[in-house]
């Protein structure tokens, strides 16, 4: 059985129409991620995924991430689309 998607909206996308193979595009987006009022990973050279059924993903180019602020954590996980992944914790006091 296939899920009925929602009706869309104006100005929205549905993840039903996303493609299958899933496609990785840059975005002209500024992104941004802080934590606690740190700033975290800050780039205008983006990617992001779009895969069936799935909500966007954005990626952020390593030299675009403050590598300082964070540190390897011990997960791991497996895509057969985009290969290994791993995974860091943030570290900021409290």
């Amino acid at each position: 059985m296939r899920p009925t998607p929602n009706p869309i909206a104006a100005g929205q996308e549905s993840v039903w129409s996303y493609p299958r193979p899933a496609i990785a595009q840059l975005t002209p987006r500024r992104l941004r991620i802080t934590h606690r009022g740190v700033v975290l990973a800050e780039t205008n050279h983006g990617v992001r995924t779009l895969e069936t059924s799935h909500p966007p993903t954005y990626y952020f180019p390593r030299e675009d991430v403050d590598l300082a602020a964070l540190s390897p954590s011990t997960g791991q996980s497996y895509c057969e689309w985009k290969g290994w992944a791993s995974y860091f914790d943030v570290n900021i006091a409290g």
